[in-house]
């Protein structure tokens, strides 16, 4: 976390701030009705609906398993036909057998009949017309020639359907396998069109073991016919070919309520993806711009406390989770902020009386000549001076811890080492008679996840607190324990104690409560408040209490340090 410095205003480049200020004022439920965020989820919801829908509309397999069975039918029902004029129509020496066109027109119009959607017509083989099932010969020579029945009404939605699923099936890469091969030659959308007969009849007469493709067009009249060709034989002689067409309405009514059960289906689907999708916006989306919204006014300085919606708080989701986050957040900002000012006030305060002291100890000096006076005077003045040193030193540690323990990474430290480090050190340097720095803790195995150098300052100033209060000959203990899934510090010593009005201020900055005797300007009161930063960054507890014998006078001082185990 970074250090602010008191009295200097934090302020986002502007560029960020007009940026965030255009993403409220256009992205709030009131400016917008749809939000980005909306538009992305629907995206999202819709998009895999669009696919399927193109995958379902993408119907050729459906499609040309109806036209195959289609073609087999009607190729069944030429085969038939043929076989009945070549056995009944054929006349003639085996040599040089002819269809009789007197017997094979109304053989042909009774053989059609049963299909009135049907047209069959009888080719010779030099392609003239013997045959045709829609043409009939009347009274007197009189020729009428009947259409075949106009396409079937479906209204609009049918007309809609088919156009839009051809715009989407032509956007499709697509292939219709053999033989359905849709014919698109010239005039091939006109309902009398008529392929090549001697080109059919060349097919045929080359090829016995094939059979000739059919023709499927659609006609300009939104007609979809199949034709196809079979040859007339008489005694393995071809002696002509007949071509039958059909218009396939199954075809294209079995597609028709495919594509509307699809679409209506796709309808339905789109209906609750929009309304999920809203809904989503609703509890994602919207709050989020609330949240949004409370940081800004955070920024401004207007949300101090309760900016975030109680709503959001009381969420049990990841929305609330952010707003808790946001919330505390903003919350520590403050707590830190008013630390800050407190701390700046201090810090005057504090280098404000050696300083206040100094320049009276100099004013006095000038007016002064006895020599032991002037001594007397540059003495306070240099410890003054040693004092305001070590304020200094202590402010700027002080100042630097936050903003170090937030870069540096924290690791697997075994205290056990460095506790037994610390107690030699201490007893090879201390004074002769004076305190002792008695040690109980295993040789190794109490891991802590911190940063080493920090975790060995929290120790010296809580030992060298300790060794300042025993008197000479004392004992100060330091042990240490496994809690659960704690590791337990103890430092305690034979002083005096803390007065019991002062335990919950011990820990405060400059708090300053020293033995009798001990030199001035050697302690700047920030010693206990920076060990107590260093615990609370690593995620631990530090507290203070007096030691008491069984009639309960205070023998000592106890700080117990529970850090977390690595």
């Amino acid at each position: 976390m970074n250090v602010v410095q008191p009295g200097v205003a934090v302020r986002a480049p502007p560029e960020a701030l007009s940026a965030a200020d255009d993403t409220l004022a256009a992205g709030t439920p009131r400016a917008r009705w749809v939000s980005p965020m909306l538009r992305r989820i629907l995206l999202v919801n819709a998009l895999p609906l669009a696919l399927l829908l193109a995958a379902l509309l993408y119907l050729d397999q459906y499609q040309n398993g109806l036209l195959q069975a289609e073609v087999s039918a009607l190729r069944e029902q030429a085969r038939i036909f043929a076989g009945a004029l070549g056995e009944s129509a054929v006349r003639g020496d085996i040599a040089n057998p002819k269809i009789a066109p007197e017997i094979a027109r109304p053989l042909l119009r009774r053989l059609t009949e049963p299909t009135p959607d049907a047209q069959a017509k009888l080719y010779a083989p030099d392609g003239t017309v013997i045959a045709d099932s829609r043409v009939r010969n009347g009274p007197g020579g009189a020729v009428t020639n009947e259409p075949l029945p106009p396409p079937v009404d479906r209204g609009l939605l049918f007309g809609w359907v088919g156009m839009a699923y051809d715009a989407v099936l032509g956007l499709l890469p697509h292939q219709t396998p053999a033989p359905l091969v849709v014919d698109e030659a010239p005039g091939a959308k006109g309902l009398d069109w008529q392929p090549d007969v001697k080109e059919e009849l060349r097919l045929a007469n080359s090829d016995q073991s094939h059979e000739t493709p059919p023709y499927i067009r659609r006609t300009i009249d939104n007609r979809l016919l199949v034709t196809v060709a079979e040859p007339v034989e008489s005694d393995k002689h071809t002696v002509g070919i007949i071509l039958l067409t059909r218009e396939a309405r199954e075809v294209d009514a079995s597609l028709f309520t495919v594509r509307v059960s699809i679409l209506a289906l796709f309808g339905l689907a789109l209906a609750l993806t929009v309304l999920l999708s809203w809904y989503l916006s609703l509890t994602i989306a919207r709050p989020i711009l609330r949240l949004a919204g409370a940081a800004a006014k955070m920024r401004e300085g207007k949300g101090r406390a309760g900016s975030v919606p109680p709503l959001l708080l009381q969420r049990r989701d990841e929305v609330g989770a952010l707003a808790g986050a946001l919330s505390e957040t903003a919350a520590a900002l403050w707590a830190r902020m008013d630390a800050i000012e407190r701390f700046a006030a201090d810090v005057a305060h504090e280098i404000k009386n050696p300083l206040s002291s100094i320049r009276s100890a100099i004013e006095t000096l000038r007016r002064i000549e006895d020599p032991a006076q002037q001594k007397r005077l540059l003495a306070i003045i240099g410890e003054d001076v040693t004092r305001l040193d070590r304020l200094i030193s202590d402010i700027s540690d002080a100042s630097r811890v936050d903003a170090e323990l937030s870069r540096v990474a924290t690791e697997a430290v075994d205290m056990a080492p460095i506790l037994a480090t610390l107690a030699e050190i201490y007893n090879a340097t201390g004074k002769e008679g004076g305190p002792r720095v008695d040690l109980d803790a295993p040789p190794s195995g109490l891991v802590v996840q911190a940063v080493e150098d920090r975790l060995v300052q929290v120790f010296r100033n809580l030992i060298t607190n300790a060794l300042s209060f025993s008197p000479p000959g004392g004992r100060v203990a330091v042990a240490a324990h496994e809690a659960g899934g704690w590791v337990e510090i103890t430092v305690e010593d034979n002083g005096p104690g803390i007065p019991d009005g002062r335990l919950e201020h011990v820990f405060d900055r400059f708090y300053s409560e020293r033995p009798k005797g001990e030199d001035f300007g050697q302690h700047s009161g920030l010693g206990l408040s920076i060990s107590k930063q260093i615990v609370e960054a690593l995620r631990g507890r530090i507290s203070a209490e007096n030691r008491r014998d069984i009639f309960g006078k205070v023998i000592g001082a106890r700080f117990v340090v529970r850090l977390p185990r690595g």
